[in-house]
């Protein structure tokens, strides 16, 4: 099995992908994209590959996510896999709004009218 028909769906082809040096990441390039990989196994979790003085190449940003996805999820013991989804999707959406408790509802309401 493979990511790649995954990958190509939900990710543009030519974007720069950022990942750790896990394999399954190995073909990413010939699959039409821009890859760059940090190296936790040497200790490596940020580089500045362009002496700029900003760490670009990392995978910082989705580790946080994933564990912040971990934490409210912890609640909800026993998620069914048909619900997964959904609960995956309000994470999302709740993540790229970036509002939380009264602020959030004028967001939720535009995204259930549209």
């Amino acid at each position: 099995m493979t990511i790649e028909p995954f990958i190509k769906k939900h990710v543009a082809q030519q974007s720069q992908v950022y990942t750790d040096e896990y394999n399954i990441y190995d073909d990413l390039e010939s699959w039409g994209f821009r890859h760059k990989t940090v190296c936790h196994g040497k200790g490596e979790y940020a580089r500045d590959d362009d002496k700029d003085g900003i760490y670009e190449v990392h995978v910082n940003t989705m580790e946080g996510f994933w564990s912040l996805l971990r934490s409210w999820l912890r609640p909800h013991r026993g998620i069914s896999q048909e619900a997964l989804p959904l609960y995956l999707g309000f994470f999302e959406f709740l993540h790229n709004v970036g509002r939380r408790g009264k602020s959030l509802l004028q967001p939720l309401v535009n995204l259930l009218v549209t």
